[in-house]
């Protein structure tokens, strides 16, 4: 598993959902299977420098929305899921993100024509 995280601590997200969002893609994306084993929960926070306790947090979320599940005395390995269901519920936040963004836009007064360009600029 070759799987790298970036956390930007002044992102608008909190640090475990950082976690959370990149791991949900990974497995999306295939990066991550079915069955296969997360970094340990102290392996990761060291990787990423933040508490083991940010990490717990995020592997917990993930095993309540059914992706990874915990095998005691092993560590945490990635479901077996359902692919268009996760897609789905990525496009809902995107969605829901995307209507605050133009919120802000609107609200900044930034034409329809400029915003577009802003995000294709962004984009790529």
């Amino acid at each position: 598993m070759d799987l790298t995280i970036k956390i930007s601590p002044q992102g608008t997200l909190a640090i475990y959902e950082q976690i959370v969002m990149q791991l949900k893609n990974a497995i999306v994306s295939g990066d991550l299977k079915a069955n296969e084993a997360l970094p340990s929960i102290r392996r990761l926070a060291a990787d990423l420098g933040v508490s083991v306790i940010t990490t717990k947090r995020a592997y917990e979320e993930l095993e309540k929305e059914g992706l990874v599940r915990s095998v005691a005395g092993k560590g945490f390995y990635v479901c077996e899921y359902n692919t268009d269901y996760l897609k789905e519920k990525q496009l809902m936040i995107i969605e829901k993100m995307s209507q605050e963004v133009i919120a802000e836009a609107k609200a900044a007064g930034l034409s329809l024509e400029d915003f577009i360009e802003m995000i294709k600029a962004l984009y790529e």
